[in-house]
């Protein structure tokens, strides 16, 4: 890394990192300390938003917003409580049953056991024994004869009856019920503010976050509720096939009960990796319990995973597709991170609340870190990501990013807008000097073994651009002339592979070789068309000389000058671009394509047309 300069940290960014991670400390102690009104407050405002198309659908009838926000809920309170008095009835009737399975879990016991002392767990136990007394050097207590005195004194007992007041077993009995009946009570009279006030809240939100710029404040508020009301329907529709599905099938294999399965298997599904297994136990432990064998709870087993698999890992994503805009490693890291604040609820909501976060960060500036470690957009563009992969000489996983981008994109595309940003990217940490020579080489190599990685691939319109092409040009070498450097080289790579894919042989020729000490020594014969090629917009001084150079090397022969880094506005670079004395100037590898392709048609025209008769709006000299 001794190639690399390092600057000396800025002690204004140190100071607003050090702010940042002091706000968001405190930030975390809040919600953890505040958990008891933020967790209904967040299910309250979860429980809103799929409640917003019932409304909606009522108030399209004309019913008026408050009798809509009030059979809204209306709704979900019978809806609750229906599911609450069917789970009832479906345990008490299953709990009256339990009794007529005690001989077949009492036999399956007595099977893991061992009957006899020399079972199979009775023989580990007295293992594990042995072992844990030879590394302690214990030896096993001798067994007390029969009739030795002893000095242990015999310690009476005395059993006492123990009372307890009625309100005292009223309150044990009720007193864990009535927390998450509070807590249902609760969210409901936030669900009722938030709905009736829906449109004040919104634009209070509006004043406090972003009354500077209301656009892009309304389109995240819009970004976040289209995200989540569109999460949670699919998830309620995929959740209760789920328990459809288990429910027919715990009916085929014979457990009881099957549709009190069913539904807590939609249930518990809502939170994320632990309520599947735990919605697997109840049916499996009653598969235990009605079977003699163990043929049933193997077929529930496979009824989970399997059913489990096919839609967490296929039908999940593609109906999900980027609505969730969420890393399969931020949905884990938030699940584990809201567990620890708020416990089972935490983990209820963690995929909403984490999904809100990524795209407030989607669009407030000061929160763009979230979009970048919670977002499931690439963190870094493809030339970005290109340009690390040079760096680290690896043209096989640039090869494997670059197929990705091939199946939407043609392959001059690829050249123009990943592979030459990328090698600009390069340039402009040359021109700040912390790119070695030996590193600009890796990646002048790099793109060399790219190219080789790539050359099956045709691009579009290549067959056409060969039919077109005269007889006397298919084989006639244009020849491309580098800038100062590898990059420069590189990017001339590029261009060649390009022309060769459109039937037009070319050669790349170094600085070196066209210096003024060796282009006389050029093999110019055959060459009908020159091009210089440079990344740096600022080389137009030695661009200048190398066309000059060029000229009197080959008096008849078109020159081109290709600067890469100008990009779509010209007109800061048209004095610097004339006093190159160039024919043609070109600012892109497809431009270039497109102008050498029509020089070779021209040329093999009758009379022969010259090069300056080229399509308006090209940057001519």
């Amino acid at each position: 890394m001794a190639d690399l300069k390092v600057s000396p940290p800025n002690p204004d960014s140190l100071t607003r990192k050090f702010m940042t991670s002091v706000i968001f400390t405190v930030v975390v102690a809040g919600i953890y300390v505040g958990r008891e009104v933020l967790m209904p407050l967040a299910l309250s405002v979860l429980m809103s938003f799929a409640l917003a198309p019932v409304v909606g659908i009522l108030r399209k009838v004309r019913l008026g917003h408050v009798p809509s926000v009030l059979l809204a809920l209306t709704f979900a309170l019978v809806l609750i409580a229906g599911i609450g008095t069917f789970v009832g009835s479906q345990v008490a009737g299953l709990a009256s049953s339990i009794p007529s399975y005690q001989n077949n879990i009492s036999r399956k016991i007595v099977s893991l056991r061992g009957t006899a002392d020399g079972g199979t767990l009775t023989r580990l136990n007295r293992t594990i024994e042995a072992v844990g007394e030879a590394i302690s050097g214990r030896d096993r207590p001798s067994t007390v004869a029969a009739g030795t005195p002893t000095d242990e004194t015999p310690v009476p007992v005395v059993v006492q009856r123990q009372t307890v007041a009625p309100w005292e077993l009223a309150g044990s009995i009720l007193g864990p019920l009535l927390e998450p009946l509070a807590m249902v009570a609760l969210v409901l009279v936030f669900v009722g503010f938030i709905l009736l006030q829906k449109d004040d809240l919104r634009d209070r939100f509006i004043r406090l976050a972003g009354s500077g710029d209301m656009q892009r404040t309304t389109v995240a508020l819009d970004e976040a509720a289209s995200r989540l009301a569109r999460y949670l329907s699919l998830q309620t529709a995929i959740n209760a096939g789920f328990g459809l599905i288990i429910g027919i099938g715990l009916f085929i294999i014979g457990i009881p009960n099957p549709g009190l399965w069913g539904l807590i298997g939609m249930l518990f599904r809502f939170v994320p990796y632990i309520g599947v297994p735990i919605a697997f136990l109840f049916p499996a432990v009653l598969a235990l319990a009605v079977d003699p064998g163990w043929q049933m709870l193997v077929w529930v087993g496979a009824l989970y995973g399997v059913i489990e698999a096919i839609i967490g890992q296929a039908i999940e994503p593609f109906v999900y597709g980027r609505s969730m805009g969420l890393s399969p490693v931020a949905v884990l890291v938030a699940a584990v991170f809201w567990t620890l604040l708020w416990g089972p609820v935490g983990l209820l909501l963690s995929t909403t609340l984490t999904m809100c976060f990524v795209v407030l960060g989607r669009h407030i500036d000061d929160l763009k870190f979230l979009d970048v470690i919670l977002g499931d957009q690439p963190a870094l563009a493809m030339d970005e990501s290109l340009y690390l992969r040079m760096l680290a000489d690896d043209p096989d996983d640039a090869t494997q990013d670059a197929e990705e981008f091939l199946r939407e994109h043609s392959l001059s595309v690829y050249y123009d807008e990943v592979a030459a940003r990328a090698l600009m990217l390069a340039q402009a940490d040359v021109n700040r000097g912390v790119l070695a020579p030996l590193r600009q080489t890796r990646i002048r190599d790099a793109i060399k073994g790219l190219i080789e990685n790539l050359s099956d691939r045709k691009d579009r319109g290549a067959a056409q651009a060969m039919a077109e092409l005269p007889a006397d040009w298919r084989n006639m070498p244009v020849m491309c002339v580098a800038g100062r450097g590898p990059l420069d080289e590189a990017a001339a790579l590029l261009l060649v592979d390009m022309l060769a894919k459109h039937g037009v042989a070319a050669r790349v020729i170094s600085f070196d070789e066209a210096s003024s000490a060796q282009v006389n020594d050029l093999d110019v014969d055959g060459v009908r068309l020159a091009c210089v090629s440079y990344l740096e917009p600022g080389t137009y001084k030695n661009a200048r000389y190398q066309v000059r150079r060029l000229r009197k090397r080959m008096p008849d022969v078109p020159v081109i000058a290709l600067f890469w880094g100008i990009g779509s506005d010209h007109s800061r670079y048209l004095d610097s671009v004339e006093a190159t004395e160039s024919d043609l100037v070109t600012t892109g590898l497809k431009e270039t394509i497109h102008h050498v392709l029509a020089f070779a048609r021209r040329a093999g025209s009758n009379p022969p047309q010259p090069l300056r008769e080229t399509p308006q709006g090209v940057l001519q000299v």
